[in-house]
């Protein structure tokens, strides 16, 4: 009779505890023009440009949130000029910027919609190759993991 209590003292020892709240996966992150027309299978969309986009009015961009703070700073913009022979270095510094303290808060928001639905990234940028707003997609996605 002294066996089941150890059997069961032991089954408790090798039990893992139950964890109380599962993190949910991150779902899509997508990235987009703003001009281009809505989907359904937008999710939340968000704009993640710096200045709003020339011609379009705020009605029209069927937008869920604006977080400039995601964005390139005006400096490294400015550096920038969407010269593709720069991109190399304009992703390194712009994952340097990522890194810091001042896109923070709205990292931590882009991570909240990726966790809750589709999230797609909103940007004027006519060449997305070229554009932070993929860099800033992996980086969400990354930090979702």
């Amino acid at each position: 009779m002294t066996k089941k209590p150890q059997q069961t003292e032991k089954a408790q020892q090798t039990q893992k505890p139950q964890q109380t709240q599962k993190a949910r996966p991150a779902h899509e992150v997508r990235v987009r023009r703003v001009y281009e027309a809505p989907e359904p299978a937008d999710g939340a969309r968000v704009l993640v440009d710096r200045l709003w986009p020339r011609g379009l009015a705020k009605s029209a961009a069927a937008l869920d949130e604006w977080l400039k703070g995601a964005a390139p700073s005006e400096e490294l913009r400015k550096w920038y000029g969407h010269d593709p022979e720069r991109f190399e270095e304009f992703s390194r510094r712009y994952a340097a910027e990522l890194a810091g303290p001042g896109p923070e808060h709205d990292l931590a928001r882009l991570g909240e919609l990726a966790g809750e639905d589709t999230l797609t990234l909103l940007t004027a940028t006519k060449e997305l190759r070229y554009s932070h707003a993929p860099l800033l997609a992996a980086e969400v996605r990354k930090r979702a993991r």
